[in-house]
């Protein structure tokens, strides 16, 4: 997969703040449906701003951590709060579960992407990289949901969501066997998570449940 290296650096910064840019805002907005104070606002969204890509970088012995690197990311986080605070309070802006889907759906797309990503320039097996991309995807929203005392969205919805982001990495390391340029099989994998996770909001598809006799 010599493709790997060729993505910049500035190309990868920039889809990290977008991803833990669109998982503040989920985090943002459901502490705010919680009713939480500016601190538990604060708490909730940097969780799940943080809490994938800083498993991820744990896993891949990557230090120092994405967030203490570009520490930068940090106060654009705490701004962001602050703003949302204040421009839902000043509008009334009416939350529901649904909101918070649709910048979720987009953190998730970017976040595996670019574990998928990073994984592979590590030299790490394909099936290592999707894994990691999964699960930096979801990581962000299960502690964003705990702590708001919910079971994580990601397991009670019933719809697709891991399944989205293993889709996402899937394609990513068909594109970069194929020869395809870094940064079309990153764009590739966010359109095919994010559009898959959509669709699913959108035409309701779920996955089958438990079912008690």
């Amino acid at each position: 997969m010599n493709t790997i290296e060729t993505l910049g650096s500035a190309v990868l910064i920039t889809v990290e703040v977008l991803a833990t840019a669109a998982f503040a805002l989920s985090g943002i907005l459901e502490a705010a449906r919680k009713k939480m104070d500016v601190v538990g606002v604060c708490v909730v969204g940097f969780l799940a701003a943080f809490g994938g890509g800083t498993l991820r970088d744990i896993l891949l012995d990557h230090r120092p951590f994405f967030w203490v690197e570009h520490e930068l990311i940090l106060i654009g986080v705490f701004g962001l709060c602050l703003l949302a605070i204040t421009f839902m309070r000043q509008r009334h802006f009416e939350l529901t579960e649904k909101t918070i889907q649709w910048p979720d759906a987009v953190g998730l797309g970017l976040f595996t992407a670019s574990s998928v990503h990073q994984t592979l320039a590590l030299g790490m097996s394909p099936v290592v990289a999707i894994l990691m991309g999964v699960v930096t995807g979801i990581c962000g929203g299960v502690l964003r949901d705990i702590v708001c005392n919910e079971i994580p969205l990601s397991l009670k919805d019933h719809r697709p969501y891991a399944l989205c982001a293993f889709a996402g990495g899937v394609v990513y390391i068909l594109l970069s066997m194929a020869s395809v340029e870094a940064w079309a099989a990153l764009a590739a994998c966010v359109v095919v998570t994010v559009g898959f996770r959509v669709l699913s909001i959108l035409r309701n598809w779920t996955l089958p449940g438990w079912r008690q006799q």
